[in-house]
């Protein structure tokens, strides 16, 4: 029997409690690219022995975990309203969940009560009854946004989870993939509504990192043994646009002077239901560099996103 790379899935449920009994089913998998387990992922203890002879020593392994990563299409439900596929994961790293019935979904940063979930990654065999199981349960993570003109924008999801052996599967879940409908490429028509402090320049690409710090931690005698915890947030990015002079947008000016926040936005998607917005008010401007691209003159800016002193504000994610 050989297992196969091609054929693999993810079954994602939110956990009703902590590192539950949570079982997600075929309703609850999401369509993914670039998925990717550590089946363990441990802290190398080494032994050491100092003796009369060359060698190595017994390596122990200690805080065993299992990372999983994986990316989805930037896409709405379909629906106005709805959640996307994904919007568990979304609700793992750090973000809350606003809906507003028949129009939005809103999701935006928390700093307590996170969410967890669990994941089950389901890998096939060459036979129809020999096929793995991996159960990663109690994950929390990270979730970075990638967007760049003439691509499909992804939202690229890192989680940790407590590890669990993996098992044999007599046969694979069948997925139902709700909620995730084809995707728009990046590109003019489709991507609007781009700003940065103000100016609407030609843009050509853009990033965003979550920037969460996700522990693996393990204690004695307490009643949560094994738990991932989320322990800060530093949202960030880059963004690549077409220079422009400093008498049109003096990028450079806004960078140097301390305090300064601006707006960032963009909308993708033109159709209701397939909308997808980021937005903020709070981005700080970092040291910017020219590149290149088809021979035009670009300015690469780095950008951290700052929460006011309310908190949990330095950015949104709206789906229309």
């Amino acid at each position: 029997m050989a297992l196969q790379t091609r054929k693999q899935s993810i079954l994602i449920e939110t956990e009703s409690s902590y590192n539950d009994t949570t079982t997600p089913n075929g309703a609850d998998a999401v369509l993914v690219t670039e998925l990717s387990v550590t089946p363990i992922a441990s802290d190398v203890v080494s032994r050491d022995y100092v003796r009369p002879y060359l060698g190595a020593s017994e390596q122990l392994l200690a805080n065993s975990r299992v990372e999983v990563s994986f990316s989805v299409e930037m896409v709405g439900s379909g629906a106005a309203g709805t959640a996307p596929g994904y919007s568990k994961a979304l609700l793992a790293v750090g973000l809350s969940e606003t809906v507003a019935s028949g129009t939005s979904v809103t999701y935006t940063p928390v700093s307590a009560a996170f969410s967890s979930v669990v994941l089950f990654v389901e890998i096939g065999g060459s036979a129809t009854n020999e096929n793995v199981l991996h159960k990663i349960r109690g994950c929390r993570g990270n979730v970075s946004l990638e967007a760049a003109v003439g691509e499909i924008p992804k939202l690229n999801f890192t989680f940790t989870g407590i590890y669990e052996t993996p098992i044999d599967l007599s046969s694979m879940t069948t997925p139902t993939y709700n909620h995730q409908p084809t995707p728009l490429l990046f590109k003019a028509g489709n991507t609007s509504g781009f700003n940065i402090h103000g100016h609407q320049a030609g843009l050509n690409s853009l990033s965003m990192d979550l920037g969460n710090s996700i522990i693996y931690r393990e204690v004695i005698g307490s009643t949560s043994t094994k738990e991932v915890l989320l322990t800060d947030r530093a949202a960030s990015g880059s963004l690549v646009i077409d220079a422009v002079k400093p008498g049109v947008k003096n990028f450079f000016t806004a960078a140097q002077t301390d305090g300064t926040l601006g707006n960032l936005a963009f909308l993708h998607g033109s159709v209701a239901g397939n909308k997808v917005q980021l937005t903020s008010t709070k981005a700080d401007l970092g040291d910017i560099s020219y590149g290149d691209s088809d021979g035009i003159l670009t300015m690469e800016i780095p950008y951290t996103l700052v929460p006011s002193a309310a908190g949990n504000d330095e950015f949104s994610l709206v789906y229309t």
